[in-house]
């Protein structure tokens, strides 16, 4: 039998556990749940959350066979917003398949966003539709930009939406892998416990009510300068139109360094012009993604 290499799957709110003020640790489990992939790292999921009657709407995400996204993403964009439920786009915090669980780590910042909203309010029991990898389907490597190739000294940047994804890249790195990990949050009591077994500085650093950025930001340009590097290239380097995704992950890096960035699409931007120009970085080593865009509402 062929398995959809993504498919969606039913499932329901097993546990919830209040992280630090920002972050929220919600583990959800289904019937079909062992079943459920991922290869780890930076690992994307999307989660469709329910209407406010908790209903979710047919666009035949469990059709049989499995339909594909461009069908029933087609059917979701045209629906009228009243019955269209809210779709975003997470990271696979861990995934435990002998036990039919998967964790996902929430950034808590208000009512505002549907997905915050939501798991500010959950109780066990809720129920969620979640778009995944199917491990039954042999395909790796779907959704995951962790790709360092033979690199084995990394910076690795983010705000509080990357976070997951951090966490979860330092917990599978090799004891031979070396560099920093930086992760902005709003308060200092929101860094917690992570483990790795590499040689990768971990540093979790507050903004206490400043800007996105502002204690990133100078922590890379920091890092930049104690990187030995030839004289930086003039080569130009495309900057990405405000509707533009930005997202852009090398899959072949060759270099000796490699550098991870996410978070707020303006910051990820100027940190990666600072690495790229400034420094001289080779731009095939350094893998950015803007995770939300400042002043714009999250989009599906």
């Amino acid at each position: 039998m062929t398995y959809p290499t993504t498919r969606a799957f039913r499932a329901r709110v097993a546990r919830i556990e209040r992280l630090t003020p920002t972050f929220a640790r919600i583990t959800f489990t289904g019937d079909d749940m062992q079943h459920f992939g991922g290869d780890g790292f930076d690992q994307r999921i999307k989660l469709v959350f329910p209407l406010a009657n908790g209903e979710f709407t047919d666009v035949g995400l469990f059709d049989e066979p499995v339909a594909p996204m461009t069908v029933w993403y087609s059917r979701w964009r045209a629906l009228p917003e009243a019955t269209k439920n809210p779709i975003r786009t997470y990271t696979l915090r861990a995934v435990r398949p002998h036990v039919a669980e998967l964790d996902v780590d929430f950034v808590l910042h208000g009512s505002e966003s549907p997905a915050s909203a939501w798991a500010s309010r959950v109780v066990v029991g809720d129920e969620i539709v979640i778009i995944g990898p199917d491990r039954r389907s042999g395909v790796q490597g779907r959704g995951v930009e962790w790709r360092p190739g033979r690199a084995r000294t990394v910076l690795i940047a983010g705000d509080e939406t990357a976070a997951p994804a951090i966490c979860a890249i330092l917990e599978q790195l090799d004891v031979d892998v070396e560099g920093l990990a930086l992760i902005e949050v709003p308060t200092a009591s929101d860094a917690h416990e992570v483990t790795s077994r590499s040689r990768v500085q971990i540093r979790w650093m507050p903004r206490d009510g400043a800007a996105h950025g502002s204690a990133l930001t100078p922590a890379v340009e920091q890092w930049g300068r104690e990187r030995r590097r030839p004289a930086p290239s003039a080569a130009p380097l495309p900057e990405p139109g405000s509707d533009e995704v930005l997202w852009e992950a090398p899959a072949d890096v060759v270099a000796d360094e490699y550098a991870w960035l996410a978070g707020e699409a303006g910051v990820v931007t100027s940190l990666r012009r600072h690495l790229v120009r400034d420094i001289g970085i080779d731009r095939t080593a350094v893998a950015f993604m803007g995770y939300w865009r400042a002043g714009r509402a999250e989009g599906s």
